[in-house]
């Protein structure tokens, strides 16, 4: 989280459009589900942030899950989609205030459009949706809205498929689940620095260009040793607020211990 951050501090504004998207997981059971919230520029495949979004579980149920939900204890949403939406905006326009329109794409999620209508963003962003289209018969042909969509969101539904190919806790029938919302989170951000720093844009080409290098942070692919090349501390990065929750661990994910990140000598 911090590599990332120290990265985003060191561009000069934002130069493309960003797409946003919640990745759909949950923690310790199923009546715990959780989006978090991807930003992911959409030339250069960047990672420019991420957010959890805690909501109540959805879908159908038996009597029997029913019952099991409502014994146990709720667990904090923090705004749900909407709350999670207004966090990246600030966090965002925490790391580019002098971007006067920042473009954002996402589909068509009623929250987002919310969080937008808060007057501290008006005229901030330049927001453009692209609505999941009704899917049609399995094998039937896209539709055109389909197709404008697809394209207008493939780089956040690339690294959608990428997290759940590459980490077993994400996947659609797993008992490697999630325990903590923090610990969620902490990994995730460990695959973005593996994104954007190490991993190329696309292994169909023979390139070794990373999304890092897309934006102009660096000159080449890093390898593990670098990235941990240097310790890095809270205290000497300016991090949005959503930010320092994550990285003390204040998410509060209930059934267990929630340790805090606050041993002696952490920071």
């Amino acid at each position: 989280m911090l590599l990332t951050a120290s990265a985003l501090a060191e561009l000069d504004g934002i130069h493309e459009r960003l797409v946003i998207d919640h990745f759909e997981s949950f923690v310790r059971t199923q009546d715990y589900p959780v989006g978090v919230a991807t930003v992911v520029g959409k030339d250069s495949s960047f990672i420019y942030g991420l957010d959890p979004a805690p909501h109540k579980r959805t879908g159908k149920r038996s009597s029997f899950q029913e019952a099991k939900r409502k014994a146990r204890t709720p667990q904090p949403t923090a705004g749900g989609y909407t709350g999670s939406m207004v966090r990246v905006l600030d966090s965002l326009l925490h790391f580019f205030p002098e971007n006067r329109s920042i473009g954002l794409t996402t589909d068509g999620m009623r929250a987002y459009a919310d969080a937008l209508r808060q007057r501290r963003f008006l005229g901030r962003f330049d927001h453009r949706v692209y609505p999941n289209p009704t899917r049609g018969p399995k094998g039937a042909p896209r539709s055109a809205e389909a197709v404008r969509r697809d394209r207008a969101m493939c780089a956040v539904d690339t690294l959608h498929k990428l997290i759940r190919h590459s980490e077993c806790h994400h996947r659609r029938e797993t008992i490697a689940f999630g325990r903590r919302t923090n610990a969620i989170l902490e990994r995730l951000y460990l695959a973005a620095v593996w994104r954007n720093f190490v991993k190329k844009v696309t292994e169909r080409s023979p390139r070794k260009v990373t999304p890092a290098m897309r934006v102009g942070l660096t000159t080449e692919p890093w390898t593990w040793k670098r990235v941990l090349a240097c310790r890095l501390f809270p205290g000497r990065v300016l991090l949005p607020k959503s930010w320092i929750d994550l990285y003390v661990r204040a998410w509060i994910t209930p059934g267990g211990p929630n340790s805090p990140h606050e041993r002696v000598l952490a920071y």
